[in-house]
């Protein structure tokens, strides 16, 4: 019997952008099951559930997990990937993953830790380039990558 592929990726989707619909598309052409952890996060004012609420509407078959309380260090250094891969670790320890996408380099530490495959998509922004931070910083310039309702929803 043929394993089962599952992929999951993880973000702050504050704001979901095309760059964000390109990666989870690919999860789910690609994989049997799909997992998006959405993070919660105080770089934006809209809710993880609206977040999340995004991701649902336009992927209704993605399965949302939630990460409240997420740990504040990040890095790609040993003690950050150990803080940020505990709790992970704890929110998807039930789901037996085999892929993890991500279009940043720490792509690379998560599969390691969880000894499964690192799928990258557009790490360098050829695609469609634009990040959320761009985006927050000036909504206007990203509006272009944003679904006329989440856009509604920044405005």
């Amino acid at each position: 019997m043929k394993e089962k592929n599952i992929g999951f990726t993880i973000g702050k989707f504050a704001p979901l952008h095309k760059g964000h619909q390109l990666l989870i598309e690919t999860g789910l052409k690609e994989m049997d099951e799909f997992f998006v952890v959405v993070y919660d996060t105080d770089v934006t004012n809209i809710d993880v559930e609206k977040r999340a609420q995004w991701i649902k509407k336009l992927y209704p078959n993605v399965n949302i997990l939630y990460g409240f309380n997420s740990p504040k260090k990040y890095g790609l250094d040993d003690e950050s990937v150990n803080i940020q891969m505990k709790f992970l670790s704890n929110i998807i320890k039930d789901i037996p993953v085999t892929h993890f996408y991500s279009s940043e380099l720490y792509g690379e530490k998560v599969a390691n830790y969880l000894d499964i495959n690192n799928r990258v998509v557009d790490i360098e922004k050829k695609v469609v380039p634009i990040s959320a931070s761009i985006i927050r910083e000036n909504l206007n310039y990203g509006k272009m990558y944003l679904e006329d309702f989440v856009w509604n929803d920044l405005k």
